[in-house]
């Protein structure tokens, strides 16, 4: 409790950053999922409070995620009743926990840093265009839409195109002024002066984008914002009310096997994009800490029990908030907690003046966020490292970009893996000679991959030479390669070829190789 407590000064402003960032997508992804509107805000509160309690990162914030939208939409289509969908939250919660005990959570241990970085980028560069929209008051997609093809029909890309033609004066003014301030936040300057850094500067964006709009409406009626422009927050005018918002499940449903499909889907896709979304914030973290995945898989399947329990979204680690929440400098998951906390408060206390937020300044705060996750010198860094890091780093962005998350990391680790096979390939069988003198070593792991080039390497050695096969640095050869070495060594008496063998009596593998028969003498 004691660090905890040390590092209030770096958690709370970091918490208001978060929360921030996170009303506006909580409220977007319940909205595109076809879910009443507050389910949204109680996953959020669920994700701060309740896994931020109990998970062991550190840095990382759970709340509704883009990524299930369409598996929400699918469920909530199929069982048509939401209470029966609430059930399959529950159930998929239950499920989580079971594959925490289970210790899947090494799962994400097997994802490349390359793909990781690329899913990093990916993500910076979608809140970049996603965002864009929104920062110049073009509101038809809703917050919060990672998806490249869009429920307004449009997608990424042509929803760019499409700002021009319906820019909203006052939107691109705040919008404009409020990435002024974040620009003015990060340099020296200001940061040298220890009073502001007190205060975050996506709260004063937050302040001036509302005083300007309350100032265009004061002394230019008709230019200030519309209300679709704003956040939208349920509003409850008695505590009756704010608890007639929640909803609850109805067991009854528990019986229907479409229930059960649906808590099954949305449990491995939740526990894949957590052990994803962890994965990505360990490398974000300065101070290195590693998550235990198993313990998170755990707190994300007691949130989403709680969260179906109260009318809740399912939830998961999100990228986004994570990393919005590590570049305003959380130290601890004290942050998280607050920025659930401040979710709550917002929408009992005070869910009229939350919406007064132009969401153009919130789209500034994302796509300085986004700046911050697809810099340039990112992608120098992995050109530098060489192709077999580059190209998985880039398949990955891309295939994210024109896909959506879990397929765009498929195919980066397919690459990836690609790139390590080949590799292998490459290094795994080492030949060298001197006139008539040559040695062939096997080195790392001999699959039957490097079956050809073994045979390709035996054929080229001329007649009357001598070679020497040492096998004692391989880890692991393949039945497939020992079979062709045992192949040339019935006929390398016909060439007057001379071979040793040097092998491991360790090893038991070696033993499998043929004693070479007696050489024809010519």
């Amino acid at each position: 409790m004691k660090k905890y407590l040390q590092n209030v000064g770096s958690d709370l402003p970091s918490a208001i950053v978060v929360f921030l960032v996170a009303l506006p997508l909580c409220l977007g992804i319940a909205l595109g999922s076809g879910a009443p509107l507050f389910s949204g805000i109680i996953a959020g509160i669920v994700g701060g409070i309740v896994i931020g309690t109990l998970s062991g990162s550190q840095l990382s914030v759970s709340g509704p995620a883009a990524g299930l939208t369409a598996i929400v939409v699918a469920a909530i289509t199929k069982l048509q009743v939401y209470e029966a969908f609430l059930v399959a939250v529950v159930i998929a919660g239950v499920i989580q926990t079971i594959f925490g005990f289970l210790k899947a959570g090494v799962i994400g241990d097997y994802i490349p840093n390359s793909v990781i970085k690329g899913m990093l980028a990916a993500i910076g560069l979608i809140l970049i265009m996603k965002q864009l929209p929104h920062f110049f008051g073009y509101d038809k997609d809703y917050e919060g839409d990672q998806s490249f093809v869009q429920a307004d029909n449009e997608n990424t890309f042509s929803e760019l195109f499409k700002i021009f033609n319906v820019i909203t004066p006052a939107a691109a003014i705040i919008g404009f002024v409020s990435m002024f301030i974040l620009i003015l936040w990060e340099t020296k300057a200001f940061k040298a002066k220890k009073a502001l850094t007190l205060v975050p500067g996506p709260l004063v964006v937050v302040l001036v984008a509302v005083v300007l709009n309350i100032l265009f409406k004061s002394y230019s009626p008709g230019f200030e914002l519309e209300d679709k422009h704003l956040v939208t927050l349920p509003i409850a005018d008695t505590p009756a009310m704010f608890v007639s918002f929640f909803t609850f499940p109805d067991f009854s449903f528990i019986k229907n096997p479409q229930v059960w499909i649906s808590g099954l889907t949305i449990a491995i896709v939740a526990s894949l994009e957590t052990l994803l979304g962890i994965e990505a914030v360990d490398k974000l973290d300065p101070f290195k800490r590693v998550t235990p995945t198993n313990r998170e898989l755990k707190a994300q399947g007691v949130g989403n029990m709680v969260s179906g329990l109260i009318g809740g979204l399912p939830l998961t680690s999100v990228i986004v908030r994570s990393s919005a929440n590590v570049m305003a400098g959380a130290k601890t998951k004290m942050s998280t907690i607050f920025h659930g906390t401040l979710l709550l408060l917002s929408v009992f206390f005070i869910p009229k003046v939350m919406n007064l937020i132009p969401l153009s300044a919130l789209a500034a705060i994302l796509i300085f966020t986004g700046y911050k996750l697809a810099k340039v010198g990112l992608f120098k860094e992995f050109y530098v490292r060489g192709w077999d890091q580059f190209i998985p780093f880039v398949v990955t962005i891309v295939a994210i970009l024109l896909s959506d998350l879990l397929i765009g990391i498929v195919i980066g680790v397919m690459v990836g893996l690609f790139f390590m096979i080949r590799s292998n390939f490459r290094s795994s069988v080492f030949v060298v000679n001197d006139e008539n003198r040559y040695l062939v070593r096997l080195r790392k792991d001999v699959s039957f991959l490097n079956k050809p080039i073994v045979k390709q390497k035996l054929e080229e050695v001329p007649a009357n030479s001598f070679i020497i096969i040492d096998a004692t640095r391989a880890d692991f050869i393949d039945k497939d390669i020992i079979e062709e070495i045992n192949n040339f060594l019935k006929h390398a008496h016909l060439k007057n070829i001379k071979v040793e063998i040097k092998k491991s009596m360790y090893k038991s593998m070696h033993t499998l190789f043929n004693e070479q028969p007696k050489l024809l003498v010519r």
